[in-house]
């Protein structure tokens, strides 16, 4: 990949063409196995689950969706605004649970991202491990993708089209020749965001089939976080002032078109004309409500999916005194410190883990059906 500037500082991220598979079959190569990432692929066994098996979760679980609320009202912004307050308590469920929608929809498109992502990572990647964990977590995310577009399907039928945000950002992160690119913009950007609104659904969200899906995702996600963690761990310290710029202003420039983009009424819509509002009144009228002051207070809560992702940037190094007043705008960058390395999902993954291992070694066949929806608590 002579042409494309590869910021790597460790031989198990070694990269090449994606047309190059000649570089694959190199004798050489097949013996020069990294260890990096043989205890997360060792893991694997211990979180598998099929969603497509009744054992470890089952869709025809019912819900009625037309009078019960799948998220609370405080996930839901627009609840909040003057445009909205002429709903009926009937509208103002089917509006709450179109969002949910809306929100499981951006997220199913996230895990085909990631899916793709992967995969594409097993054509680039030299080191037979790293190949192995990345086969491994394309694995994972197509189960992901078939859990998601289950749920959806047992409750609206279909998913939403994704916003041109994350659409956008998708295309260009799965598109990308740099491997920096595709590890820092998915295990870190896109998943620092899943593990933020993963944490939040099972904490808040009032379907029980939702809570149980979002821990099984966690259960995997907390892995992939790791491949992340290990390139950051090996690749950061060793930077250029240059390179160190260069990762941390994509990174920066990522988070801040996420933040304001995300939830842009224009992206959503699709939502509103039902309602019989307009996209650009709901603009002005969160604009009014949505302050930077408003936008810290968010953050102070530790599932916000934005603190989640600062918080992931600022682990892997790629938040130094050059950027932190950047994000310091909406969160204590010295309290995210002090709070250590572990994260928001990981006691819930492991509860999870724990959960399946007796599922699959067949202790408790209907473990997960013990799950509270206020376990986070």
């Amino acid at each position: 990949m002579s042409d494309v500037r590869q910021i790597t500082k460790d031989e198990a991220y070694d990269a090449v063409a994606p047309d190059d598979f000649p570089a694959m079959m190199n004798v050489d190569r097949y013996n020069a196995r990294s260890t990096a990432f043989d205890k997360i692929i060792s893991a694997t066994h211990d979180h598998f689950w099929d969603p497509l098996d009744a054992k470890y979760i089952d869709f025809s679980e019912p819900f009625d969706v037309e009078n019960e609320y799948i998220i609370p009202e405080e996930l839901v912004i627009e609840l909040r605004l003057p445009s909205f307050q002429k709903l009926t308590e009937k509208q103002r469920i089917r509006f709450a649970n179109e969002s949910a929608r809306w929100m499981l929809s951006s997220i199913l498109h996230g895990e085909q991202g990631a899916l793709n992502l992967s995969s594409s990572l097993c054509h680039v990647l030299r080191d037979p491990g790293a190949q192995e964990y990345a086969a491994n977590q394309t694995r994972e995310e197509a189960r992901h993708v078939t859990g998601f577009a289950k749920y959806i399907q047992a409750r609206w039928g279909k998913p939403l089209p994704v916003g041109q945000t994350l659409g956008d950002l998708l295309t260009d992160i799965v598109g990308a020749r740099e491997v920096y690119k595709k590890i820092v913009g998915m295990q870190m950007l896109v998943e620092g965001l899943a593990m933020g609104a993963f944490a939040t659904f099972y904490a808040k969200a009032r379907d029980p089939l939702l809570v149980k899906l979002m821990q099984l995702v966690m259960t995997d996600e907390a892995f992939h976080h790791k491949f992340g963690k290990i390139w950051a761990d090996r690749t950061i310290p060793k930077l250029s002032e240059e390179e160190q710029n260069i990762i941390e202003d994509w990174a920066a420039e990522c988070f801040q078109t996420l933040l304001f983009n995300l939830v842009n009424p224009e992206q959503k819509q699709i939502l509103y004309k039902e309602f019989g509002l307009h996209w650009e009144q709901v603009t002005a009228e969160m604009i009014e409500a949505i302050s930077d002051e408003k936008r810290r207070e968010d953050m102070t809560e530790a599932t916000n999916i934005f603190r989640v992702l600062i918080k992931t940037l600022l682990k892997a190094g790629i938040i130094t005194d050059r950027t932190k007043a950047f994000y310091q705008t909406y969160v204590d960058m010295d309290e995210l410190k002090n709070e250590g390395d572990r994260m928001i999902g990981d006691d819930i993954a492991e509860d999870g883990i724990r959960y399946l291992q007796k599922i699959n070694f067949g202790a408790n066949v209907d473990a997960l059906k013990n799950i509270s929806i206020h376990a986070a608590e």
